[in-house]
Parts: structure tokens; sequence; C-alpha cells
């Protein structure tokens, strides 16, 4: 397995996101026809509807060809994707285009950017960066390691499938509760992994080690989610910055604790915190070859 998460990796590096018949859109398009025959504002709904389609992942994975292997490895990862999402909308802040950054905002977060200015939108993108190089670069990488192919095809079953309907709104709090909770239970190990990777490369950034495993542990407590803050907390003190405030969202907004003691982010800071993902990125690689088979 180890080649095949070097392999997997490197398609990633250089190739990003499949360009056409991503798994992942296939396998959103199957959930989605699943959910339109099972959907209930019921919880045990919800279970059934995720137990089927991580279970059916999971087998497709089984494939013991290693240029399938690394295939699942890579359509699992989106570190340049992310990057390169990121970069886009920080280039769009420094050009002055506040309309189209936050036009490309929905690329990387959820929540309603009508009104977001510069300041909340180099914010909102910082962190998404920290969290989805948890979710979508550190945690495949290490299921990979932990299970092989079966293992990450599973985990971005779990991954996919909350975003899709681990919402709290009225339509998916009770349906995709199993989700969200799946989702929470398969990213606790990688969110941990991705914070001590931040906070071990704090010092590549310009940042303190010490500020971002006090961020990270800390302040990382505060927020409504088990993973993410520690994540965010560790680029938030990594990166000298401070992160969390008010977020809205379609189903409401939300007051996030502060993360971090540094002063907000700006526009400069995207491109720190995709540097520190990179490096994160490389960590989470090593973690993962000198664990697998």
């Amino acid at each position: 397995m180890k080649a095949a998460i070097l392999g997997g990796w490197l398609a990633d590096r250089i190739l990003g996101d499949p360009a056409r018949f991503h798994p992942v859109a296939g396998f959103g398009r199957v959930a989605y026809a699943l959910e339109r025959c099972l959907w209930r504002r019921s919880r045990v709904a919800g279970v059934a509807h995720v137990a089927l389609l991580v279970a059916g992942a999971s087998a497709i994975g089984l494939s013991r060809k290693r240029v399938l292997r690394a295939a699942f490895v890579w359509a699992s990862l989106g570190g340049r994707s992310l990057e390169a999402a990121a970069m886009k909308l920080g280039s769009e802040l420094e050009s002055g285009d506040i309309v189209r950054a936050r036009a490309l905002a929905p690329t990387l977060v959820g929540r309603d950017p009508s009104e977001l200015d510069a300041a909340e939108l180099s914010r909102a993108t910082v962190e998404s960066v920290a969290e989805n190089t948890s979710d979508a670069v550190v945690a495949p990488l290490l299921w990979a390691a932990i299970g092989g192919a079966p293992a990450v095809a599973a985990y971005r079953a779990i991954n996919t499938l909350d975003a899709m309907v681990g919402h709290k709104d009225e339509r998916y709090r009770e349906f995709g509760w199993a989700a969200a909770r799946l989702d929470d239970l398969a990213n606790w190990p990688a969110a941990r992994l991705t914070a001590l990777l931040a906070i071990g490369a704090a010092p590549l950034v310009g940042g303190s080690s010490r500020d971002a495993w006090r961020a990270a542990w800390r302040d990382g407590r505060h927020h409504p989610s088990p993973n993410a803050g520690r994540v965010e907390g560790a680029f938030a003190g990594a990166l000298g910055i401070r992160l969390g405030g008010l977020n809205r969202y379609s189903h409401g907004v939300e007051r996030r604790a502060d993360l971090g003691a540094g002063p907000p982010p700006g526009i400069a800071d995207i491109a720190r915190s995709v540097k520190l993902a990179r490096i994160v990125s490389v960590g989470a690689l090593l973690v993962a070859i000198r664990m697998a088979r």
C-alpha cells in the first residue's frame, strides 16, 4: 500500500482532481438517488442511508491491483484543488474585486458570502484551508495507511455524505445525524495529526509552535466541532493570527470562539495558510508511508 499512497499523493499534486468522471461525483449521484428513496425525518432512515453507501464504497475498494489502489487514494485527495481555490480567491481580493471573490467563496466555505468583506473572506478562506487540509489530505492518507483502499473509499464516502446531508436545517437535522456523527468519528484521528503537524511546522511559516499548541488545545476545545477547532486553532497559532467570529449560514447565525491570540487574518495570510497546508501534506504523506504495510 506504500506505493499506492505515494502514487495517489503524487497524482493529486501533479494533476489535481480528475477533470472528468470523478468517482466522488458519481458516488454523490448514487447517494442522492438513494436519498430520494429512503428520506424520512428519521435517524433510523439516515443510518440505513449511510450504512448502505459506505459499505458499497468499501466493497469497491477491495481491488488488489496496485494501480487501482493508487487511483482510490488519488480520487480521495483534494489538496491541490483546495490550494488552487484559496489562491484564486486571494488573488481576487488582492486585485480589489470583492464581487468576484464572493462568487468564488462557495467553492471553499458553506457560509453566506453575500455580505462578507475582504477581512471576513480572508478569515473564511484560511479556516477552510485549515479544516479541509485535515479532511481532504491528511484523513485520506491516514485511512489508506490504516486499512488500505477499502478504508480510504469508506472514509471518502462518509465525508461526502456529511457534506451532502450532515446539515442542521429542517430537512436533514434527523436524516443527516448519522452522517455527521460518523464523519466526526472518522476525522478524529486525522484532525489531531493535522494539528500536531501544523504545530511542528509553525516556525517554517514564521510562527511559534508554542502558540500553535496553545491555540489548538486551549482554544480549539471551545469550537462546536470536535475536530475543526483543533485544526483551525493549530493553524491560527502557527500563523500568528486569530480565527473565529460570527458566521452566517443558511440555517442561521453561529458565533465561533476566538482561536489564537494574534490579529485577524489579512489577504496575505491566505498564501501563508496554503504554504502551511503544503508542509502538513508532506508530513502526513511521510507518516502514512511509515504506517502502511
